[in-house]
Formats: C-alpha cells, sequence, structure tokens
C-alpha cells in the first residue's frame, strides 16, 4: 500500500500511517453523523477487515470536533442505512483495534462512537456527553448501556439523566477515557493502535460493569427525577442506565425501542422546536454583511446587583470592565460586591486562582465619568427612571469616542426617549439583562428606531461572548418579555376572580412543568415594588378596562412577600402554606364585583393562561416586535420559567384546542 489518501465517502476519508489506517471525518461544522458519515465509516471497516498490512484503525475528526451527534438535517426524515446503531456493533466487535482520537467534542452518537472503540485517547481540551434527554430522547445506539459499563451506575446517570458533558480530565478520572495527552491526540493514537494490537481487544459491551453502593445509585437517580419536573426522557434514561446489569443484547433492544417512542413523542417534538429556534434566532433582518463595531472594554454605570452581576458576566467574557456609581463609596461596595462573587465562584470550583485573579486585574472602579472615556460600550444599569438615566446619558455623551455605544438595561421604560435626548441617539440600543445577570441566559437586545445597523450587531456580538441568548425586541413596554408575563400575571388574577384560588392556579402550573407557581413566585420577590407601579398608572389607567384589585388588598394589609412572612400565602417557620385570610380577601372582593365563583380544573387553568400569552404574543407579532413566534418561547422559557419541554406558549397553544 502507498501513503496516498483513500476516499471512503464524501466526508470520510483514509490514510495509512505506520501500518494504522487513519480515518477522518470531515463534516463541516461538527462532523455530524450523517449518512455519508456512517456509509464512509462503514466502508473504510471494509477496507480495514481485508487489508492483511493494516494493524488498527484511527478513528478522529477533521477541525476542531470528534463528532458533534447526530445530524440536524435528518430530524424528522425516515432513517437510512447504514443506521447508527450497526455501525458502532460493527466497530465494537471489529477483529482489529480502533483507537478513538478524540480532539474536541465528541457529544451524542459521537460518544456512543468512542464509547464503541478499543481505547479513547482525548486532548485536554475535548468535551464529551450524551445530551439526549434536552432534546426529550435518550441515547440510541448503545450509550445507556455502553457507559455504564465504564464508569458505574451511579455517574452513569448523572452524565446521561441530567445530559450535561464533561471536560476530558473529568472524563478520564470517571474512566471514560483511557488517557489525555497534550496536542492533537492523534500520534498518541497510532502509537495506542499499534500496542493494543498484540494484546486481546477491550470491547466496552463485554466489560463487566462495576459494583455500585446502592445507596449512591437512589442518590444519583433522585436528583435526576427531582429535576425533571414531568419529563419523561430523564426518568427513562435512569430506567435504561439500571438494566445496563443485564445481558447487553437485552439492554440495547430495550434502549432502542425507548429511543424510538420517545424520538415520536410531544415532547421531542417541543425540544426539537427549542432546539431550532435557538439557531433560527441568531439570523436578524438586516444585518447581513454589517460587522459590529470592536469592543475591548465595557463600561457598567450603576453597580448594584444587577450592574454587579453584568460586570462578572463581561470578565468572565475576557472583556475589561470599569464600573461607575455615584461616589467613591458606592464605587468601592460595587467592587467589593463583584469581587465576592467571583470569589463564591472560585469556592464552588467553578473557577480556579488563576482565572478569578485575571478577572480582578482587569476590573476597576470609579465615581468620575471621565474616567469611561476609553469604553468601547457602556451598560447602564442605574434606577429605573427616565430622567436619571437621559442625564447619565448626556454626561456620557461629553466623556465618551462618537463611536462607544451606549445601551439601557431599562425593564419597563421606552429607550427610543431616551435616545432621542442624547447626542448620538444611533449609538443607543437596549440590552436588558435578567437577574442575576451572570446566570441567567437570556438577553433581549432592543433595536431602538435609530440604532445603526452595526450597533445592533455590535450588541448581539457581544451577547455571543457573554454567551447569551440573544433574542432582538422593538421598543414597547416591557418588551417581549415583560409584555408577554403582563398579559399572562392579567389572566391569572381575572382567574382568581373567576373562582380560582391562588395555591389551585400554582399547582397547575408546576403540574405542568413551571419550576415555581405565579403566586409564589410573587412572594419570593416581593410584592410592594408591583404595588408602587401599579400605584404610579392608577391615573392614566383606562376605567374601561377590567382591573383586579385583590393584590392591592393583600399589600394594605401588609402582605408583602416571604420576607414579611405573609403575601399570597403564609410562611410560618419559613414554610409556604395556604392561608385562609388570602382566600376571605379574594371572596370579599368577588361579592363586592357581584362575581359568582366556579370551579376551574387545571387544565382550564392551563388552557387560560396559555390562551392569554399567545394572544399577545400574537399581537407582537404584528406590531413587528418580535420576529418570530419561536423568539418568544425562547423568552418566556429562558426567562420567565416556561418549560422547556412543553416548547414554549406559542408552540404549546398551537398544540392545545382552544
Amino acid at each position: 500500500m502507498t501513503d496516498s489518501a483513500i476516499s471512503f465517502s464524501d466526508s470520510v476519508r483514509g490514510e495509512i500511517r505506520q501500518d494504522v489506517l487513519l480515518v477522518t471525518i470531515d463534516n463541516p461544522p461538527v462532523n455530524a453523523l450523517s449518512r455519508d458519515v456512517r456509509a464512509g465509516l462503514m466502508a473504510a471497516l471494509d477496507h480495514a477487515a481485508v487489508s492483511e498490512s493494516l494493524r488498527g484503525i484511527v478513528l478522529t475528526g477533521a477541525g476542531k470536533t470528534f463528532i458533534g451527534g447526530a445530524d440536524i438535517k435528518e430530524f424528522g426524515q425516515p432513517p437510512v442505512a447504514p443506521l447508527l446503531p450497526a455501525v458502532i456493533e460493527r466497530i465494537e466487535s471489529f477483529e482489529k483495534p480502533v483507537v478513538a482520537a478524540i480532539q474536541g467534542a465528541a457529544l451524542g452518537g459521537g460518544l456512543e462512537v468512542a464509547l464503541a472503540c478499543h481505547h479513547r485517547i482525548a486532548s485536554p481540551a475535548a468535551q464529551l456527553g450524551l445530551p439526549e434527554v434536552k432534546l426529550g430522547l435518550v441515547p440510541g445506539a448503545g450509550g445507556t448501556q455502553r457507559l455504564p459499563r465504564l464508569i458505574g451506575i451511579p455517574a452513569a446517570i448523572d452524565l446521561i439523566g441530567t445530559g450535561r458533558s464533561v471536560k476530558a480530565a473529568e472524563a478520564l478520572s470517571l474512566g471514560i477515557l483511557d488517557a489525555v495527552t497534550d496536542g492533537h491526540p492523534l500520534e498518541a493514537a497510532i502509537i495506542a493502535a499499534q500496542e493494543v494490537a498484540s494484546r486481546p481487544l477491550r470491547r466496552t459491551g463485554e466489560q463487566i460493569l462495576p459494583t455500585a453502593d446502592p445507596a449512591a445509585i437512589e442518590t444519583a437517580r433522585s436528583k435526576v427525577l427531582a429535576r425533571a419536573r414531568g419529563q419523561r426522557a430523564p426518568a427513562e434514561a435512569v430506567r435504561l442506565v439500571e438494566m445496563a446489569g443485564q445481558p447487553l443484547a437485552e439492554g440495547l433492544a430495550d434502549e432502542r425501542a425507548t429511543f424510538l417512542r420517545l424520538r415520536d413523542s410531544a415532547e421531542a417534538a417541543a425540544l426539537r422546536h427549542v432546539f431550532f429556534a435557538e439557531r433560527q434566532a441568531s439570523k436578524v433582518e438586516g444585518l447581513n454583511g454589517i460587522e459590529p463595531r470592536p469592543v475591548a472594554t465595557i463600561g457598567i454605570a450603576g453597580l448594584g446587583l444587577m450592574g454587579s452581576g453584568i460586570a462578572v458576566a463581561a470578565l468572565a467574557a475576557g472583556y475589561s470592565v470599569i464600573g461607575l456609581d455615584r461616589d467613591e463609596t458606592a464605587a468601592a461596595q460595587g467592587r467589593d460586591r463583584i469581587l465576592a462573587l467571583l470569589d463564591r465562584a472560585l469556592a464552588t470550583g467553578r473557577m480556579d486562582q488563576d482565572a478569578r485573579d485575571k478577572q480582578a486585574e482587569r476590573l476597576a472602579v470609579s465615581a468620575r465619568d471621565e474616567d469611561l472615556g476609553p469604553c468601547d460600550l457602556v451598560i447602564e444599569a442605574v434606577f429605573d427612571d427616565v430622567e436619571v438615566k437621559v442625564d447619565l446619558f448626556r454626561r456620557l455623551d461629553r466623556v465618551l469616542r462618537a463611536d462607544a455605544v451606549l445601551a439601557t438595561n431599562t425593564s419597563y421604560l421606552n429607550p427610543d426617549e431616551i435616545a432621542a435626548r442624547t447626542q448620538y441617539p444611533e449609538r443607543v440600543l437596549g440590552l436588558h439583562f435578567f437577574s442575576p445577570a451572570h446566570v441567567m441566559r437570556l438577553l433581549e437586545v432592543v433595536r431602538c428606531a435609530r440604532t445603526a445597523p452595526d450597533v445592533l450587531a455590535t450588541g448581539l456580538a457581544v451577547a455571543k461572548r457573554l454567551r447569551k441568548l440573544a433574542i432582538v425586541t422593538g421598543v414597547t413596554e416591557g418588551f417581549i418579555g415583560n409584555r408577554i408575563f403582563s398579559a399572562y400575571r392579567r389572566e391569572a388574577e381575572y382567574l382568581l376572580e373567576d373562582g380560582a384560588l391562588p395555591q389551585e392556579i400554582d399547582a397547575a402550573l408546576e403540574d405542568y412543568g413551571f419550576p415555581m407557581g405565579l403566586f409564589a413566585v410573587y412572594d419570593m420577590a416581593g410584592l410592594e415594588i408591583a404595588w408602587a407601579r401599579r400605584k404610579r398608572q392608577a391615573a392614566t389607567r383606562d376605567p374601561s378596562e377590567r382591573y383586579v384589585e385583590i393584590a392591592d388588598r393583600l399589600c394594605e394589609a401588609g402582605r408583602l412577600g416571604q420576607k414579611a412572612g405573609r403575601g399570597w400565602y403564609a410562611y410560618a417557620d419559613g414554610r409556604r402554606e395556604v392561608d385562609p385570610q388570602v382566600t376571605a380577601i379574594i371572596e370579599s372582593c368577588r361579592a363586592a364585583k357581584g362575581l359568582t365563583p366556579r370551579h376551574f380544573s387545571a387544565a382550564e387553568i392551563i388552557q387560560r393562561l396559555l390562551a392569554a400569552m399567545a394572544d399577545e404574543g400574537r399581537l407582537l407579532i404584528e406590531e413587528g416586535i418580535a420576529a418570530r413566534e419561536s423568539d418568544i418561547d425562547l423568552v418566556m422559557i429562558n426567562g420567565y420559567g416556561f418549560p422547556a419541554h412543553k416548547g414554549g406558549p406559542m408552540f404549546a397553544a398551537a398544540q392545545t384546542p382552544r
């Protein structure tokens, strides 16, 4: 044989090095397991099987990824042979050693391919995981049966039941990998293939399941099921992992049947919708070919809880941060608050000491406007009052370069009004973070009336570097999220007047998949801020619009939420309990309006709340505030606790008959 390249398919090629067949998957951008890749792998195995001089195979991926998983273009399409389970079975049963050289992500089917190999070597940057539960599925090509045989049932329940991925070091310690090598693992894999060829092959499916403490299994199981909140896939994943002690063929058959059943479920359809919605969200009209302005230094004006969270997110993304507050004392307190968040990340193992120190070095604080002069972008997080924000932006007009971007973090104010009163309104946009800003993934990027295209592109580029899910919104009170939430809240209050009780509404929401019911959330956040806002709006409220006074009566009675010991619920000893006094207030308000209450089933409660959210969402589309219904779904899932496995309010309402 010569050392010339061999083509096994359009996306799989081979090369012989030192009597080892190097098989490279080259299917950009993530080397997904398309039909062409699967066929190419089978052809490579056929070639190696009949070549007597070949001692083994090294399987790797082109670029920065090993195999990123299934080909999303095949989602919902009829399966085409060769199917992945057949490819994986062929790899595991192959008579010559197959070594995986993992230089990047090995996710889903990519990790299942690696598990079937007889030896696995990775670079330190490699990332491994079986994230199928995040799409409402379980691994369908042996992951639930082979992974436990390597790492034991408790660890496999954790990885498969949560869908989390691990870096190479953790994968090595768990036993997924055989070695981690500096740089690209290709050369080490070739040597390993030669060495492994001289001894019996270690086939993962034939390994004896490691013994495990039943208490550890129960702990892992309980943790996964507690997070599932009504999702089927995590529970099925746990069940399948616990079957790994049975013969491999039985486990594989059950796994495949479960995978196919879940693939056709409403839960999987909803999560596929969310998956594609996130990819669609990045496509913004009018930005083709528009380059963002360069951003290296971000200013944060206002270093309270929100501003500090934004600063931490910016530092983690590698930006230099200059914080501004009203005086030296406030600025110093802001610095301490930011450093405390960094120290918390250090203490919990989410950051090492070197990263913490480097981030702290990129932080400066000041009480002088002119110290923000070097900033490429300034995000204000000051008190939500239009005059306060306008005054700040006018001051910044005097100290910033004309091409620096100004962003307002307002939740309800009109950013067009703020921008119009500045020197350069075209450089102003909204960046509406959700609290805590260093944790919450959602970021509403507000396109103001005069926002320049490259300024909008800059906001999106910064959001991406911050690892936020950016959703572009037009200008309206509350933008997308808070406007939908207002409609949702309003309908819940109508339900109270019409006959439902807070605990009934909350129970219906939690059973549907929300992490917490609406009225429990109110109590946790506190009722006084919304009450103050309602009082400010009272003079301009349309008298013909239905208004529910129940929340006002609670606040007047001093029931301001959990911190006051009572709100929509009572909190004896910190535990949430139904309070008859709340029921009495609700009944009194109904009687004052002459309303006769009726019973609502949980399904009726959910149907009314979904309809209210979807109706408001359709208005946002009609008004041009939201670009697409899927953007609305993403906002509500990532900012307001809507269960992802229901697909978001727009998707869910479309599946629910009215």
